[in-house]
């Protein structure tokens, strides 16, 4: 195999993963293990409700729980703003039903903020009391007074809502927002000013009708691979565990339901809304999709025991905001997780911890590329080398191999035993320029989802024109320069016998630069630094076997 047959090789490998990839994204069917074999260990059961509908879904009939004024009930919207985040509290259910990212714009219309929660995909966080009577989200609240905006010089911000519950039970929630955060501090405070003990349990759930603008990631759907989205769990028994809407469907969805730690998101291309409980204690996941096709997942916790005119306190901190690993890795242990990289993420960690090093020398994603394609040419430089000595070898034999063509005609058998006796005279490996580009492939991958899913490159600027690292080139200028050095590179590359094969590798860097047209600006700008790379090592080394050939023919 040489290196031209190599580029079909590659061009059909890449393309079966991407779809195998897109394939397994989609939640193809895997074996269902039997419950009694799951590895969880053995934890205090979270005692729960009798019956789902202790938890109210908004849409579906009315709890009994539910006091029977809160479906016609309407709250007002309590607009909180701080210096990352813009949010809406509604006080029917003092629910968290909308988000904007004030440093993340929309993808089409950067003159505005990313809406992550809202109304539009029903995406909103709720919490509550479980249980007959408690307070929950289909409660209509009372907004307490207090400011509504982070002033300049305070660090956070404490929203403070009240509602009543049947026997007695009076609960504040509190929303403290901070600076420079995407975490919103959630309690409950709960009061017992009844006559008989409470042992109240608390949820914290995230809903979603699992729908997504068909436009948001447009390179990624051009080859069938997505960045996943749907539910996500982390428990220290089963690390991290994606969830698929399509098991949900199904009913078949398999994770962890019972655990002693750990969280729960909701995951999507560059952001992530998660409830991550610091508290070890005893909880219970519930994923499901309710009758009205809106997705639920979240976390029941149990309150300590409450005496009559005793209160306590339950909470979770949420996590609503974008993708960016340091504040990931600072929120919970495994949060970081939820950054996709696909089925090379070995690969594409120690990528990006490179790609993050150069940026922060630089100051620019663009020149951080740039960066890391030397490193990784400096890595792969012996291999390069014996790649492209193989390469000259072959093309100072490529005479004598049309030769023996033209000797053997249809004698296939002959012809291929006296190209072995060549290469072995010549001690050339016709294996030799394979390899190379072999291991360079899951690298070329591992940064194609490296540039995919990392929200540092979104609207990340390189120069001039690109403005957007993570997106195609608008005026495709870097792809018609790659095209232009594969044109190159193939021509310095040795001729096969075959003529029928030599036309088709004439054409071949044409059909494969149209793969590139399709890439991230980002990912071309590597291959294209890549390539020019190429092209000057393999002209030295070429360069150096004509000088040995012309001195050797001297002698």
């Amino acid at each position: 195999m040489d290196t031209q047959r190599l580029i079909l090789f590659f061009i059909f490998s890449f393309s079966l993963l991407l779809l195998w990839d897109a394939w397994e994204k989609q939640g193809r069917p895997k074996p269902v293990p039997a419950p009694a074999a799951q590895s969880v260990p053995a934890v205090p059961a979270v005692p729960t409700p009798a019956k789902p509908a202790a938890v109210p879904a908004a849409g579906d009939a009315q709890p009994a729980a539910v006091p029977a004024a809160a479906p016609a009930a309407k709250g007002e919207t309590l607009r909180v703003q701080t210096d990352l985040l813009i949010a809406e509290i509604d006080t029917l259910g003092a629910t968290l039903s909308k988000v904007e990212l004030r440093k993340h714009k929309h993808a089409e219309d950067q003159t505005k903020n990313l809406v992550l929660l809202g109304p539009e995909h029903h995406y909103f966080a709720q919490s509550g009391l479980a249980g007959e009577g408690g307070p929950n989200h289909r409660t209509l609240w009372k907004a307490q007074p207090g400011a509504r905006e982070l002033a300049a010089g305070d660090s956070r911000l404490e929203v403070r809502l009240s509602a009543q519950g049947a026997g007695g039970v009076a609960v504040d929630k509190v929303f403290v927002f901070s600076r420079d955060s995407y975490i919103v501090e959630v309690t409950l405070e709960i009061s017992n000013k009844g006559a008989a003990p409470l042992s109240p349990y608390a949820y914290f759930q995230l809903t979603h009708d699992g729908k997504f603008e068909s436009g948001g990631s447009s390179i990624a759907q051009s080859f069938g691979a997505q960045s996943y989205a749907g539910f996500a769990e982390y428990t220290d028994a089963q690390k991290f565990q994606k969830i698929h809407f399509s098991d949900l469907d199904k009913g078949k969805a398999e994770y962890v339901r019972r655990a002693e730690d750990g969280w729960i998101a909701f995951v999507q291309h560059y952001f992530v809304a998660a409830w991550l409980p610091t508290v070890k204690a005893a909880r219970e996941y519930v994923m499901e999709r309710r009758q009205d096709g809106i997705y639920v997942g979240r976390i029941v916790m149990a309150a300590p025991e409450i005496a009559p005119g005793a209160a306590a306190r339950i909470g979770a901190p949420l996590y609503v905001g974008p993708q960016e690993q340091h504040r990931l890795r600072a929120a919970a242990p495994g949060f970081d997780l939820v950054v996709d990289y696909g089925w090379l993420t070995i690969i594409a960690w120690p990528l990006f911890w490179l790609l993050e090093k150069f940026h922060g020398l630089s100051g620019n994603w663009g020149v951080a590329i740039i960066l890391l394609t030397v490193t990784i040419k400096i890595l792969f430089f012996p291999l390069s080398a014996a790649s492209y000595k193989s390469m000259a070898k072959m093309k100072l034999i490529t005479p004598r191999l049309t030769k023996l063509r033209e000797m053997y005609g249809n004698d296939r058998a002959r012809m291929n035993q006296a190209m072995m006796e060549l290469y072995k005279t010549e001690k050339i490996n016709p294996l030799g320029g394979c390899f190379p580009i072999l291991v360079q492939i899951p690298v070329f991958i591992a940064l194609y989802w490296v540039l995919l899913a990392a929200i540092e490159l979104r609207h990340a600027p390189f120069i001039l024109w690109i403005k957007d690292l993570s997106a195609l080139d608008p005026y495709y200028v870097l792809p018609v320069l790659m095209s232009a050095t594969m044109v190159l590179q193939t021509r310095m590359n040795p001729v096969p016998p075959d003529p029928v094969q030599a036309k088709v590798m004439q054409f071949m860097p044409y059909v494969f630069s149209v793969f590139f047209f399709f890439f991230p600006a980002g990912l071309v700008l590597y291959w294209l630094v890549n390539n020019i790379l190429s092209i000057a090592q393999q002209w030295q080394i070429q360069r150096m076997f004509d000088r040995d050939k012309t001195a050797h023919a001297r002698r």
